[in-house]
C-alpha cells in the first residue's frame, strides 16, 4: 500500500483496514510553512498504487512528477485552468448529466459557485432559486434538442437571450423555442423551469438574468469555453479503474478560476461516489486519493461536508491543505467547518498566526495557548485519532535520494532548454 509521510519519523499506512482510520488528512499551517514540500511532494513520492487527483499551483509539479508516474504505470492527465488551451483534457459536466437530479444538481453548482455568494450574508434565497431554476431551463433545453450537446453549447444560448418589456412581463428572444418545446410535451421539465422564470416581473426577471449572466461570465473565459468544446474529457470512472494522476493546475492570483475548479471536483466527488455504488462491492476497484491544495481560498465545493463522512467506505480520501481553521470556517460556516473536520482522522498541525486555530490547538494538546503560538518554526503536531499527539518535526525532502533523483534530472533538463 501506498505511504502517508507527514513528518519526521512519522510515515502511516494508507490500508484502512490495518489502521482502522479513514485517510482524510486535514493540513493546517500558515503561507509559506513547507505545506507543498513537505506534504505535497512526499505524497506524489510515495503514491504506487492509488489513483490521484493533485491540485497545484506550481506548474513545476507537473513538469516534475509527470515522468515519475509515466514510468510508474500511470496514465498522467493535464487539466490546465491556467492555460485551459494546453490541456491535454477537459471538464464539461455536461458530460455527466443523466437525469433531472443530475441538471438541478449542475445549475446549483454554477450559481452557487460565484464567490460573492460566500461573502453575502442574509441574501434571501429567492434570487438564487430563480437563477437555478433558469440555468436548469437552459441546459435542459439544450440536452432536449442537440444530441451532442456540450457545456460550450449552453453558454452560447444564454448569450444568445435578450429580453425587454411586454406590458409588465418579460419576452425573451427564445420565447418561441420554448412554445414548440411546450407544444410537443407541455409538461417536460425544460418548460415547467422556463415558466418559473418567464412569470416574474420584468425588473425581477432582469435581476434574476443579469445575476446569473454575471456568474457565468465570472467562471467561464473565453478560452476555458474553447477548452470545453474541444479537448477530450476526464473520465472519472477510469480515475477508479486505471492507476491514474489527474493535476489540475489553478492560478494562486486568479481567485475566479476557483469557481469552476470547485464545481468540477464537486462533480468528481458525485461521480466516483454514484460509480462506487454502482459497483456489486460497493467500492472503488481502484482506491483514490485527492489533494486540495489551498482548499478554502476558493468557494466552497457544494455538499462535501456530506461527502466527506461516506468517503472512506467508497476508498476516496482526501488531504485538505488550509491555512487556518478561521479559514476553512468563513468559506463553510462553522458547524461545516467542524463536520469536515471532524471527518479526517488525521489532523496535523504546521504552525500559523490564526489565534481561533491556536486556540483549538492548545486545547486539542491540553497545554498553554503560548506552547502553540510561539511553537519554533519547522515543528508540528500530528493528531490521529484514538492516539495520542505526536511533535515532530516537519518533513525534510531534502535528504530523501528519490527526490533529490527526481529534482536532479527535472533541473538537468531545465538547464539543456534554456542553453
Amino acid at each position: 500500500m501506498d505511504k502517508m509521510i507527514l513528518g519526521e519519523k512519522a510515515a502511516f499506512s494508507t490500508d484502512c483496514n490495518e489502521t482502522g482510520l479513514n485517510n482524510n488528512v486535514f493540513v493546517c499551517g500558515g503561507s509559506g510553512c513547507g505545506k507543498t514540500l513537505s506534504i505535497t511532494e512526499p505524497r506524489l513520492l510515495e503514491t504506487k498504487q492509488s489513483s490521484l487527483i493533485v491540485t497545484v499551483t506550481k506548474r513545476r509539479i507537473v513538469h516534475k512528477y509527470k515522468p515519475v508516474f509515466e514510468q510508474r504505470g500511470y496514465k498522467v492527465e493535464d487539466l490546465n485552468y491556467v492555460n485551459p488551451l494546453e490541456s491535454s483534457v477537459a471538464y464539461d459536466p455536461l458530460q455527466y448529466v443523466a437525469s433531472y437530479s443530475d441538471i438541478r444538481f449542475l445549475s446549483e453548482s454554477i450559481v452557487m459557485a460565484n464567490p460573492r455568494k460566500e461573502k453575502s450574508t442574509g441574501a434571501d434565497p429567492y434570487w438564487d432559486e430563480a437563477a437555478i431554476s433558469l440555468c436548469c431551463a437552459e441546459i435542459a433545453y439544450v440536452l432536449m434538442t442537440d444530441e451532442n450537446a456540450t457545456l460550450a453549447d449552453v453558454l452560447a444560448f444564454h448569450d444568445r437571450i435578450s429580453f425587454w418589456d411586454e406590458n409588465g412581463q418579460i419576452a425573451t428572444s427564445v420565447d418561441k423555442k420554448f412554445d414548440r418545446l411546450e407544444d410537443r410535451d407541455p409538461t417536460c421539465y425544460a418548460v415547467s423551469c422556463w415558466k418559473s422564470f418567464h412569470q416574474l416581473p420584468i425588473r425581477t426577471a432582469g435581476c434574476v438574468f443579469g445575476a446569473l449572466n454575471t456568474t457565468i461570465d465570472t467562471i467561464f473565459s473565453p478560452e476555458l469555453r474553447e477548452m470545453i468544446a474541444t479537448k477530450r474529457q476526464v473520465d472519472f470512472e477510469k480515475l477508479a479503474t486505471e492507476k491514474t494522476v489527474l493535476f489540475v493546475s489553478t492560478s494562486a492570483v486568479n481567485p475566479a478560476l476557483n469557481c469552476f475548479i470547485n464545481m468540477f471536483y464537486a462533480q468528481a466527488f458525485k461521480s466516483l461516489f454514484e460509480y462506487a455504488e454502482s459497483r456489486p462491492a460497493g467500492w472503488l476497484p481502484i482506491p483514490v486519493h485527492v489533494l486540495c491544495d489551498d482548499f478554502a481560498t476558493g468557494s466552497r465545493i457544494l455538499n462535501f461536508p456530506e461527502y466527506i463522512s461516506i468517503f472512506r467506505e467508497k476508498r476516496i480520501s482526501v488531504t485538505l491543505l488550509v491555512q487556518s481553521e478561521s479559514q476553512l470556517e468563513s468559506m463553510y460556516g462553522p458547524n461545516d467547518a467542524t463536520t469536515i473536520i471532524n471527518n479526517c482522522d488525521t489532523y496535523l498541525y504546521m504552525g500559523g498566526m490564526d489565534l481561533k486555530t491556536g486556540k483549538s490547538i492548545s486545547e486539542r494538546l491540553n497545554v498553554p495557548l503560548d506552547e502553540v503560538l510561539y511553537m519554533p518554526i519547522g515543528r508540528e503536531y500530528i493528531f490521529r485519532r484514538g492516539q495520542k499527539p505526536v511533535a515532530t518535526r516537519r518533513y525534510d525532502i531534502m535528504r530523501n535520494e528519490l527526490y533529490l533523483k527526481i529534482t536532479e534530472e527535472y533541473e538537468s533538463k531545465i538547464r539543456k532548454s534554456e542553453r
